[in-house]
């Protein structure tokens, strides 16, 4: 970990918390107390009062399932009995965690589903090029190389420095810079990388590409809850992230952000009801399907500011 990100976390643990760490806060998940469980950020753990939320979400829809799930949910052909269709409200909360207005982020069920939203929705032509970092998650690299694939697209692999010799951004960003080329359509950012842990300096890198012409895609996958979160401020295409890791809400949860610029034309993977309804309601109104793990995610916030985020 370098001095700047070490510097971070003592930051984080001199705030004031209502939640003590340690064997104290245990009692708080479902955790076996026989072990002690290290890998949270692979599927996340779900504090047991989020849990609760949740649970009570499903009662409530089962006691009058078509009102909740057609009316109140996404608000059916514009028709809704709240002030806001209960989606909304959720991402408005969650959008002010993560530094967004509430009308440019959606709910997806992972960050490799909003990837796949993205670059299925993009206009790729024979030829063109993506570019991958080396670092990048498996996952969303194949999802990538498919799409390349289908399009006749070239997924351009970035090699990364690492480890990192400093909190110097440069390296970074020119290991994205000297990768691009007159075809160069898309790049894949990852925020924080997903088995190295290491923080990209997303603004110099964003900023770079973009000013040669290139569309970025954040995979934040592992931000939200472990690093502050500030969408608006990085200047990219695209951000989608995960709730269901550090940020404690329950699987699957997460969002995806898109500037205003690019929401036209943007499209879920799983095409539903909200066909050609506009963004973000063409992610809102989809078919049936569990939506509790998303309309909890604001308890997951309000557990993380409990530990004195």
């Amino acid at each position: 970990m370098n001095a700047g990100v070490w510097g971070q976390v003592l930051r984080y643990r001199s705030r004031t918390m209502t939640i003590p760490f340690g064997h104290s806060a245990l009692s708080l998940w479902h955790l076996d107390p026989d072990i002690t469980y290290l890998n949270h950020g692979t599927v996340g753990a779900t504090p047991k009062r989020v849990l609760e939320a949740q649970q009570r979400l499903r009662d409530e829809i089962e006691r009058q399932p078509a009102r909740f799930l057609l009316r109140e949910l996404a608000g059916e052909a514009g028709r809704y009995d709240l002030p806001e269709p209960r989606l909304r409200t959720a991402a408005r909360v969650v959008a002010e965690f993560l530094g967004a207005n509430a009308q440019d982020l959606v709910f997806v069920e992972n960050a490799t589903a909003g990837v796949n939203a993205v670059v299925r929705s993009f206009d790729f032509r024979e030829g063109d090029e993506i570019l991958v970092p080396d670092l990048g998650y498996g996952g969303v690299v194949r999802a990538i190389t498919l799409v390349a694939r289908e399009c006749g697209a070239v997924v351009v692999p970035v090699t990364l420095p690492f480890p990192p010799a400093s909190d110097d951004p440069s390296p970074y960003v020119d290991a994205y810079v000297n990768a691009v080329t007159p075809r160069t359509r898309m790049a894949l950012v990852d925020h924080i990388t997903s088995e190295t842990a290491l923080i990209l300096p997303l603004r110099e890198i964003t900023a770079a590409l973009q000013a040669r012409g290139v569309a970025v895609l954040v995979d934040a996958a592992h931000a939200p809850g472990s690093i502050p979160v500030d969408i608006a401020s990085y200047g990219a295409d695209w951000y989608t992230a995960n709730l269901h890791k550090w940020a404690f809400a329950p699987r699957a949860s997460a969002i995806l952000w898109a500037a205003p610029e690019r929401q036209a034309g943007l499209r879920p993977a799983n095409t539903s009801w909200g066909l050609d309804a506009g963004f973000p309601r063409e992610f809102d109104w989809a078919a049936t399907h569990d939506p509790t793990n998303a309309l909890a995610a604001p308890e997951g916030v309000a557990f993380l500011r409990d530990l004195g985020e």
